[in-house]
């Protein structure tokens, strides 16, 4: 074959390539303090960071915070296990902090009246890749859903109150 056959072939191979690898999609079942699912998050890669959406179900009306921890542990009852937040940089904490903040930090999300949640979400700070900001680093990080709203700018988790759910983010 001429040179130019195979970069004619193998570009568009390449492309396909890519296209299954950003497509790959890790579904995370978040578990509350006694082990029953409360719902899930599908994450993806957008090239810009880790997308998701979450389905949850049961858990207290109200806005509640969304972080990425370090561990990929969710030790009930209080999911300490999944250690704090995912912060490969040493940053402080929030959006709001000069200092900040974590590449775990997310928007808050609200809970209706009737315990429900469907949102998506984005962090720009982490990746599926292979380096320090990837989710899959150390063996997978945490996913956890706190008590409270996060205040964006409080060191180390936002005053967002206990963890009510986690679930597990590894490939």
């Amino acid at each position: 074959m001429k040179p130019r056959t195979l970069f004619v072939i193998a570009v568009p191979l390449a492309v396909i390539a890519l296209s299954l690898a950003s497509a790959a999609k890790t579904v995370v079942e978040l578990k509350d303090a006694q082990g029953k699912s409360v719902g899930s998050a599908t994450l993806w890669s957008s090239g810009t960071g880790v997308k998701g959406s979450a389905s949850i179900h049961d858990l207290p009306p109200g806005e509640h915070a969304l972080h990425f921890h370090q561990n990929a542990k969710c030790d009930a009852p209080d999911f300490k296990s999944a250690g704090p937040h995912f912060n490969p940089d040493g940053k402080k904490h929030g959006f709001e902090n000069p200092e900040g903040h974590h590449a775990g930090d997310m928007k808050n999300f609200t809970v209706n009246a009737k315990g429900k949640a469907n949102f998506k979400f984005e962090d720009k700070d982490v990746n599926f890749g292979n380096d320090n900001h990837s989710l899959f680093s150390n063996g997978g990080t945490a996913l956890v859903v706190h008590a409270k709203a996060d205040d964006m700018k409080t060191d180390p988790s936002g005053n967002s109150g206990d963890r009510i759910a986690c679930g597990v983010v590894t490939k």
